[in-house]
């Protein structure tokens, strides 16, 4: 059995009420005989070197297809969570597969020529979802009608050809939750990416916003991806600019719902911001960007708290980006990455 060592995550977090991480693949990578050590070198849940260091809140992707990422994988994984005394958070992608800017698959099943139909789908599978956990005995405290969805959701018929279709899906879904049998209603979010760029948050939420069916009632928080990675304009001062928009426009609460950063990046595809060009590539730096990414949070009115995307993903270390490891754990147990002190200040 292949084992990780994990330092643990200190506990000062009064500041944020999400302090969070995704652990999505945490099933996928104990089927593949990974286990993970705590600082002290012993062999420990993942939950739970998570929730005796500090994290409040864990977040999980779910698929609509049955298997890795179904209802059921999700319950499994929840159970885990609940049990180790952190909240749900779960991250709808409404697709058979992964869901981003770039792709919004429709479900197998679900239609792709009549809206009235697809909006009805929708509202079912949000509940269903809802009520399958409120059936085990579990709480969600966030959920998102789609992932990183600037782009629309459940194309054709919700992609950016029709705003109003959008608005209408959105809706719909927010009622499922809403309609659920969960004890306390989950806060529901709307998530894009890219929460550095202004233009991008106001041109979305106005556009859907005028149409009609999508009400400001409808959700209560908005969520955003932050990858300093992916474009040299990405920097903390524009985040913290349009973070600060949003909530003056719409008075929503805030999260930054997906970031990391590099431990290891020799080649990176794109030049990095530039107020972050300071911060290596390495542990250290990794707990550095963390600290100054929650320090912009914090300041910024509403602003909720911050998740870290897959900090354990051995499996896939690059995480998506074209930097070779921006994971938080090391394969070699020899080695102690103090980058799992990332949340000691935030």
């Amino acid at each position: 059995m292949k084992s990780l060592l994990l330092l643990g995550l200190a506990s000062a977090v009064s500041a944020l009420t999400y302090v969070g991480a995704d652990i999505s693949s945490l099933l996928v990578e104990e089927e593949a005989g990974i286990s993970y050590r705590n600082a002290d070198g012993e062999v420990q849940a993942l939950e739970d070197i998570l929730v005796a260091d500090g994290v409040t809140s864990v977040r999980q992707r779910v698929w609509v297809t049955d298997g890795t990422y179904g209802i059921d994988y999700n319950i499994e994984l929840a159970k885990r969570v609940k049990a180790a005394g952190m909240g749900i958070y779960l991250d709808l992608h409404l697709s058979d597969t992964w869901a981003s800017p770039s792709e919004q698959t429709t479900p197998s099943g679900w239609s792709t020529t009549d809206i009235d139909t697809l909006t009805w789908q929708l509202y079912n599978y949000t509940k269903l979802v809802c009520d399958e956990f409120a059936a085990n005995d579990l709480q969600i405290d966030l959920i998102s009608i789609g992932n990183e969805i600037s782009a629309g959701l459940l194309w054709p018929l919700g992609s950016t050809d029709s705003y109003y279709n959008i608005a209408s899906l959105l809706h719909s879904g927010a009622w499922g939750v809403k309609d659920s049998t969960q004890t306390t209603t989950p806060k529901i979010m709307i998530h894009l990416n890219n929460g550095w760029e202004w233009e991008l948050q106001e041109y979305f939420y106005s556009t859907v916003l005028a149409e009609g069916p999508l009400l400001t009632t409808d959700f209560d928080v908005m969520g955003v991806s932050f990858y300093p990675f992916y474009s040299d304009e990405a920097t903390l001062t524009a985040l913290q600019s349009s973070l600060t928009d949003m909530y003056s426009t719409w008075g929503k609460d805030i999260l930054v719902v997906e970031t990391n950063w590099p431990y290891s990046c020799p080649d990176p595809e794109y030049a990095f911001p530039s107020d972050l060009t300071d911060i290596p590539f390495s542990a250290a730096g990794q707990t550095e960007f963390m600290e100054q990414l929650a320090a912009v949070v914090k300041d910024v009115t509403g602003g909720e708290g911050l998740y870290y995307w897959e900090p354990a993903w051995v499996g896939n270390a690059d995480l998506g980006s074209s930097c070779a490891d921006n994971l938080l754990v090391s394969s070699d147990t020899d080695e102690v990455r103090s980058s799992m002190a990332v949340f000691a200040d935030i």
